[in-house]
Parts: C-alpha cells; structure tokens; sequence
C-alpha cells in the first residue's frame, strides 16, 4: 500500500495516528531529533536569529546556532499500514511558549530533551506536562563536549518522580531517537492504564 491510497481494489486503510511532543529549552536539540527520524521532510518553522533577539536568546554553550523554531518542527513516521506517529517539536523560547497549549493537543506524550550545561532551561517543559498530567520521558541529549553525569543524578537534580523515565540519547542518531520514543510509547501506555486503574478502584 502506498500511505493514503489502496491496492488492487482494497478500500484505503485510515490510520491511526499517534502524537509526541519534542519540548526542552533553546537549542538542545528537538529540530535535530525530529529531523532523524522523520520519514518526510520535516516541516521546520526556523528564523535567523538577530540583533534584536540577543538579550533574550541566550547562546551560551550553543554559540553555532544561527536560527531558531519559532512555531513547530513537524515529522512523521509509519509504524505500520494502519499507525502513524506525528512528531511536533515545540519552540524553545519562552516569548513562543503560546503555542504549547495548540501543540499539547491530544497528544499520547512527550520527551523533554535536556543538555546537561544548560539542565535549568528544560524546567519549564517537566513543569508544563506535570501540570496537564501528560505522560513525558526526559533524554538527556548527550552533546560531545557536555560532562555525563548518571541518570539518577540528573532525575534529582530536575526532582522527577520516580517512575518518570530519563535517557541518555544522541538526538543526530536514527536508532537512539527510536529507543527514546519507544520508550516514551510504553510509558505513556503504562502510565494511562495506571490512571484507569485508579479511576475505577
């Protein structure tokens, strides 16, 4: 089958579609792991950075990034004939944040990527979807000159609850984006049918 069209007669299969949300502070990496995963190109909605955005746009430890997503990074990836799965890579900056609540939308759950240099600047997003009860995974994106530090001290340091899954990752690598989204999918469907269960106890 070709993705919206049928076969040989067969009536077209409607998928099922899934959400993610990319969320974590500015210049960590969502445009980036969007971008290696995506089976399309990815939709990016990236400006230059200016003059003008210098006193809000802090580049510190990411002094080579020249743009910035100013609405969404869009992709898509076929599970399967029948399940697809939508990425949307939220804005960094806080002055972009309005579009969280669009971009939140029925979504199945997040990531949240995290730079250990900058870990301060991923808090907004852990606070985003703690508030709205959306399940999210945090990858610690793993940049070549960034200390490593263990999961567990990175989970205290952002005070996760336990059960919150966090994950080295490399958001430029193919399959180490797909363990951080599989892992995001499990999550998310223990975590609805933890809330069920509480629900009808």
């Amino acid at each position: 089958m070709i993705f919206g069209r049928s076969e040989r007669g067969k009536p077209p299969v409607e998928p099922v579609t899934l959400k993610i949300l990319v969320a974590g502070g500015f210049g960590v990496g969502k445009t980036t792991l969007v971008g290696a995963v995506s089976e399309i190109r990815p939709l990016r909605t990236e400006e230059l950075l200016t003059e003008a955005g210098r006193p809000v746009d802090d580049t510190s430890g990411v002094e080579g990034k020249h743009t910035t997503t100013v609405a969404m990074d869009f992709g898509r990836i076929t599970l399967r004939e029948n399940l697809v799965l939508y990425l949307f890579g939220t804005p960094g900056q806080e002055r972009f944040w309005f579009m969280w609540d669009e971009l939140a939308e029925g979504a199945l759950g997040a990531v949240v990527l995290a730079d250990t240099r900058r870990l301060e600047d991923c808090f907004a997003a852990v606070d985003y979807f703690e508030r709205r009860s959306i399940p999210f995974l945090v990858g610690v994106n793993c940049f070549e000159n960034a200390a490593r530090y263990p999961v567990e001290a990175v989970r205290k340091a952002l005070d996760l609850d336990p059960d919150v899954p966090v994950v080295l990752c490399d958001a430029r690598d193919r399959e180490s984006v797909k363990e951080v989204l599989i892992g995001v999918v499990q999550y998310a469907m223990r975590y609805a049918a933890g809330h069920r269960q509480a629900v009808t106890t």
